[in-house]
């Protein structure tokens, strides 16, 4: 059926009168709820698309005429371009399902058109889908922070890490802190040789703190880095520390960048209790360990970490954009391009 027939349609024109007096509802009461209204509305649209789509004989200029005469009707709103109209219909159809329509409904709405559109593009499921939304409304993250972490597959990462936290935490505790540590962890904004050593890792991570705690997720702040202690009379040198303000405790991180072994995890275990004694204070709860290796062996790591007394977490980190030690030889050093640059601009000044 072309466009000119689905408009002289009986059935289409009684059902785009009542298509138009419920905007017109919902538009009075988005003064006060913007976003959950117009969602409430757009879940309504596309389901009366997708059942109308299955039903009638409007065939494929359904979208286009509907969008043309909601526009016409309405010329302030930019919702209604067959495109946005076909956005709607993925949406509603994603969700679709007698066990899981109810409960997105509450949620979906409550956070921006935006983020509705990437998660339910971009999710393969619907446990992904809303995981994402309760990340989404649990930290607040704008559509591009939404973005990067569904790129870098956080749902798939999320709480994997391998860690003892049930044997050396109360339950509340270890659930939060193994739901805040990842398996792999991606410094993807790192540009580091393939064989790069624990210092280049560590000034590379603390260049760009900002993705750095982007990455290791809400609740970390930064403390320091090479932050010493002294047991007896020897001094050591923690790689970065942090403090997790949801945990309420010190966060040592060790960065290796060999495989884990043994050794790693006693090492991190010595540095753990050195915290809890010189800087831990009496209101904060045990301090936790995070050893980021280039690789493990998960059963390795379990049983490394079987008897310790410290809770610590194992994970691998990944580098997407290493740069071969070939390649980066090749480039020049910020100071050969800062002089050449001097160099340019001297000789401009004389001309």
């Amino acid at each position: 059926m072309n466009k000119l027939a689905i408009k002289t349609d009986e059935s289409y024109k009684s059902w785009l009168k009542e298509l138009k007096q419920s905007f017109l509802q919902a538009q009075l009461k988005a003064a006060t709820r913007v976003n959950s209204t117009l969602l409430e509305f757009y879940w309504q649209l596309g389901s009366d698309i997708v059942e109308k789509q299955e039903a009638s004989h409007w065939g494929e200029g359904f979208l286009a005429q509907l969008s043309e005469d909601l526009t016409r009707e309405f010329p302030e709103i930019k919702g209604f371009s067959k495109r946005n109209l076909e956005l709607i219909r993925h949406w509603v159809i994603f969700w679709s399902g007698p066990a899981i329509a109810k409960q997105p409904v509450s949620q979906i709405t409550q956070i921006p058109w935006g983020h509705n559109i990437v998660i339910a593009r971009k999710s393969h499921s619907h446990e992904e889908a809303l995981f994402y939304i309760r990340q989404t409304l649990q930290h607040g993250w704008s559509r591009n922070v939404l973005i990067h972490h569904m790129e870098s597959g956080l749902y798939q990462r999320d709480g994997k890490a391998i860690t003892n936290f049930e044997q050396t935490l109360p339950p509340v505790q270890s659930d939060l802190a193994q739901q805040s540590l990842k398996d792999p962890y991606m410094f993807d904004f790192l540009s580091l040789t393939t064989n790069h050593n624990e210092r280049e890792l560590e000034k590379g991570l603390v260049q760009h703190m900002t993705r750095f705690l982007l990455e290791l997720g809400a609740g970390f702040a930064y403390v320091g880095r090479q932050v010493p202690l002294v047991v007896g009379e020897k001094d050591f040198y923690l790689d970065l520390l942090f403090y997790h303000l949801k945990l309420r405790c010190y966060v040592v991180i060790e960065l290796k960048t060999a495989e884990f072994t043994p050794e790693h995890a006693g090492k991190l275990n010595f540095y753990l209790t050195a915290v809890d004694r010189q800087v831990k204070s009496p209101e904060d709860n045990p301090s936790i360990g995070l050893l980021l290796c280039k690789q493990k062996d998960g059963l390795i790591a379990e049983y490394a970490l079987s008897d310790m007394q410290k809770p610590i977490g194992i994970s691998e980190y990944q580098l997407t954009q290493a740069l071969p030690d070939e390649l980066k030889s090749s480039l020049p050093s910020v100071e050969e391009i800062e002089a050449e640059l001097g160099k340019d601009l001297g000789d401009g000044e004389m001309r």
